[in-house]
């Protein structure tokens, strides 16, 4: 079994996810706006939740398809959200994917995570390609991945259904090439 990393950046620490971070995972993203603002947190955030999400990590870091990392805030110690790389081809492309409690949000953690996961991503796992998605009525996930370097890929129109809405999805990408630039 190989450990996963733990990486840093000037504010934040980003390591593995434990059981004790659940009652934490389970406030933050219990939070309405914060599911409203993601493709996949469900409202409300229940009971057990984050304790069966973060118990899929370990078998998803051992295959390599994927790796989450809780984001933690260096001066105060707090959990304060999290990035992950998933569906993870070896080789050649991963899913970029974070989120924030709303108490931090404004404040460039997301951009500062995602980028040390950029370079994770194409320096230690070897990927050629990290692309992303996001709900088109949620901008600022959008600038978090522009200010990434991340081009536009496109648009998916009414793709998703979130709470009985039909949304459109942007998608967003980043090749190795561009990002070594």
């Amino acid at each position: 079994m190989i450990p996963q990393h733990t990486l840093e950046t000037e504010r934040l620490v980003l390591r593995p996810f434990t059981l004790n971070d659940a009652e934490r995972v389970q406030i933050l993203a219990g939070d309405r706006k914060i599911a409203a603002t993601t493709l996949n947190l469900p409202h409300p955030y229940e009971d057990g939740m984050a304790e069966t999400w973060i118990g899929t990590h370990e078998e998803r870091y051992q295959s390599g398809k994927g790796v989450a990392f809780a984001i933690i805030e260096k001066e105060s110690g707090e959990l304060i959200g999290t990035v992950s790389l998933i569906g993870i081809v070896e080789g050649h492309q991963g899913e970029l994917g974070y989120w924030v409690g709303v108490p931090y949000w404004n404040k460039g953690y997301c951009t500062e995570a995602a980028r040390e996961v950029l370079r994770y991503g194409f320096t230690e796992r070897g990927l050629l390609r990290i692309h992303a998605r996001y709900l088109s009525r949620n901008p600022a996930s959008g600038r978090v991945m522009e200010k990434l370097g991340m081009s536009h890929e496109g648009i998916r129109r009414q793709h998703v259904l979130k709470w009985g809405v039909l949304e459109d999805m942007e998608m967003r990408g980043i090749i190795r090439a561009e990002w070594e630039r």
